[in-house]
């Protein structure tokens, strides 16, 4: 069946709009970093640390606030910083809400919907999945692992076969999105408000295969802790699982 070159043109322009939504917003989150890095480290330079909590709460921000310095060099430095860091928080939560949007109304809402009913894979996480992969059809389960860079790499010599870390090659923000998803499958599986809200979205047969993969990562969650895996390699292998799940539920038909 041809495509009509229009319609075409329509959807691959929205997906490169898409993506650009995405990686502005990964840069934010970049950017958002370095300024919090440069006020607490500004402030441990003068023997100030926070101990009430959590960082980069409301209370939090209300101690930082209360700061005021002698020096009028370092009382600018820090008002610099700091409103730096506030203007941050306002242009990621601007690029929030217009990825919230988009992933409520186009092309790419099924996909979303359905990713969505895993752990760890929010509205964000989908979205940014969702455009960054763009056709999961030329993949596979087996092979969109390798895509992302999440397999192990390998050495053979003769008879001698060792593998090394994992080759990261491949699209590196969507490599981060299943990493930074798969530690929310180490805790006990109990499914919350949030997660129950987004199964109400989906259709039964995306609910049932997401429930599956939930439980079935998180059994290999434990299965790690039982052989006393180092954490961090078993989150790798648990994204490179997630990312097949992904696929699963990106190529599944409502």
């Amino acid at each position: 069946m041809s495509v009509d070159p229009e319609f075409q043109l329509t959807v691959d322009t929205e997906q490169e709009a898409a993506r650009d939504l995405v990686r502005a917003r990964e840069d934010v989150r970049t950017d958002l970093m370095s300024a919090r890095h440069r006020v607490s480290k500004l402030l441990l330079r003068q023997g100030l640390v926070y101990y009430g909590g959590r960082a980069w709460t409301c209370e939090h921000e209300r101690w930082l606030r209360s700061h005021k310095f002698a020096s009028p060099g370092l009382q600018l430095a820090y008002d610099t910083a700091f409103d730096t860091m506030l203007a941050t928080v306002d242009r990621r939560d601007r690029l929030d809400t217009a990825i919230a949007a988009m992933a409520a109304d186009s092309t790419f809402t099924p996909v979303v919907t359905r990713l969505a009913c895993l752990r760890g894979v929010s509205t964000l996480t989908a979205f940014g999945l969702a455009v960054e992969i763009g056709d999961w059809q030329r993949l596979t389960g087996r092979s969109i692992g390798a895509y992302l860079g999440l397999v192990p790499s390998e050495t053979s010599s003769g008879q001698s076969r060792s593998q090394g870390s994992i080759t990261k090659t491949g699209n590196g923000h969507v490599r981060r999105l299943l990493i930074e998803a798969a530690w929310h499958h180490c805790p006990p599986y109990r499914p919350g408000v949030t997660l129950r809200r987004r199964w109400d979205l989906a259709s039964p047969a995306a609910r049932a295969r997401g429930q599956h993969g939930n439980r079935r990562l998180h059994a290999r969650w434990l299965s790690f802790d039982e052989r006393r895996k180092r954490v961090t390699v078993a989150n790798t292998a648990i994204a490179r699982e997630l990312a097949g799940w992904c696929w699963s539920l990106a190529v599944l038909e409502d």
